[in-house]
């Protein structure tokens, strides 16, 4: 099926999903997948203002069931057992219905690989009318000049995140104004054609319909950052197991995004090499006892290895905090150092803000905002994801930012608003025949 004809079928599946009140959220990380089942009151729906489509904003939510379990067939964020990661998804989706009491149809899915790649487009249209109207956005958005996203990949989102009327700019919704020329700025976010296919494989053996899919840093953004930084601007780091995925945020905008391999795993397989003691092992003794700051007690504070290799001198082994501290440290540095480099890249300084928030399982690490501070240069906070109805205690960590960004995604689809009918066939080049086609599926 052409793209444009799935794209279609997956805004039909979500608004369905919606409507139907009960929606399954899966996010399909490296090391855990996590499902909730949301509940949504389908009475409350809102009405776009002036606008041709009903949106299906659910303002009232509640989970009602959540569960993990181990990642399985997953590596740096992308699938790569397919059996395996089935029974995982099917073990979590089950066990979360079975505590919800329901039975969910449809899935929003998030992950973290791909090898996200972010593009900055604009497009400039003249007014006929003075007072701008749907058409001229649409057109404004067609006029695009969309970049070679190369071969094997495909956009995921597109994001109208500025808006500019005569020379007049920072408008989220110019509909109403006056004015003789109309520009917008964009975001355009692709990824590797072939995880996403792999993910909606996985997703459709488990019985699931695909109600939508959005990629891990995003859903991050969504939750960590509170208001005033998402409009000032700000940078969530994700430090996950498979990969450190990074979103800068502008004027409540996600204005880029990218993924890095170095990650809390290489972290593990350090402590797994230098102690030689299994991955499971080494695990547990980086949650329970690890850090990046040692102390004058961390030398007196011994460890018990307890490995189960059956030779006794070997499984009795001790090692004190500090030399644990002394391995892990590095691999830190070298993960915060590549952050640096991504958010240069991107020109993070010149933003007003600058505000750098630390989630993901691995910012639990004692003494990781100190050493990201010290790092990257700039202000360092932890970031817990928002609390919503229904939440339990325990996903409420650092490591559950996605699956929660992605509860609030789903709740307010915000790539609706923007869903205009324009006339393909008006159109003349190819550029803007695929930047409609973009723009219908992503908007």
């Amino acid at each position: 099926m052409d793209l444009f004809e799935r794209q279609r079928l997956i805004r039909q599946k979500r608004r369905a999903a919606l409507q139907r009140g009960i929606v399954a959220i899966l996010d399909i990380g490296t090391s855990k997948i996590v499902c909730m089942i949301i509940k949504f009151d389908p009475s409350v729906q809102e009405e776009a203002a002036d606008g041709p489509n009903v949106i299906a904003r659910h303002n009232r939510f509640r989970v009602i069931g959540v569960a993990t379990t181990r990642s399985r067939g997953v590596k740096y964020g992308e699938i790569s057992a397919m059996a395996e990661t089935e029974r995982a998804v099917r073990t979590a989706v089950q066990a979360a219905q079975k505590m919800a009491g329901v039975v969910a149809d449809h899935a929003f899915v998030c992950f973290s690989g791909g090898d996200p790649r972010s593009y900055g487009l604009s497009g400039d249209v003249q007014l006929s009318v003075n007072e701008i109207e749907d058409q001229d956005i649409a057109n404004a958005l067609a006029a695009c000049d969309v970049p070679d996203l190369g071969e094997g990949r495909e956009p995921l989102h597109a994001m109208p995140v500025n808006f500019t009327v005569d020379h007049r700019s920072g408008f989220a919704d110019p509909r109403g104004q006056v004015g003789n020329r109309l520009s917008v700025d964009m975001h355009l976010l692709s990824v590797r054609t072939s995880m996403l296919q792999n993910l909606i494989a996985c997703v459709k053996r488990c019985d699931l319909e695909l109600a939508g899919v959005i990629s891990a840093p995003y859903a991050s953004g969504i939750s960590a950052l509170v208001e005033d930084e998402q409009e000032l601007g700000a940078a969530c780091v994700d430090l996950g197991a498979g990969t450190t995925s990074l979103s800068i945020f502008y004027k409540k905008h996600m204005i880029y995004a990218d993924s890095s391999p170095l990650s809390g795993n290489l972290v593990t397989s350090d402590v797994s090499q230098c102690l030689q003691i299994p991955m499971q092992v080494a695990e547990r003794i980086k949650t329970l006892h690890g850090g990046v700051v040692a102390t004058g007690v961390d030398d007196r504070d011994m460890i018990d290895i307890g490995a189960d290799t059956g030779d006794w001198h070997h499984d009795r082994r001790e090692i004190s905090r500090a030399d644990l501290i002394g391995i892990m440290r590095p691999r830190l540095e070298e993960i915060f150092e590549d952050v640096r480099d991504r958010l240069r890249e991107a020109n993070f300084d010149y933003l007003p803000g600058q505000r750098i928030v630390l989630t993901g399982g691995m910012s639990d690490l004692l003494g990781v905002d100190g050493l990201a501070t010290r790092i990257l240069g700039q202000q360092v906070r932890l970031g817990r994801p928002m609390r919503i109805q229904g939440l339990p205690q325990a996903a409420t960590g650092q490591s559950f930012a996605a699956a929660v960004g992605l509860v609030l995604y789903s709740a307010h689809p915000q790539d609706e608003c923007w869903d205009f009918d324009l006339p393909v066939s008006g159109l003349q080049t190819r550029s803007l025949r695929r930047a409609v086609r973009w723009f219908r599926e992503n908007w």
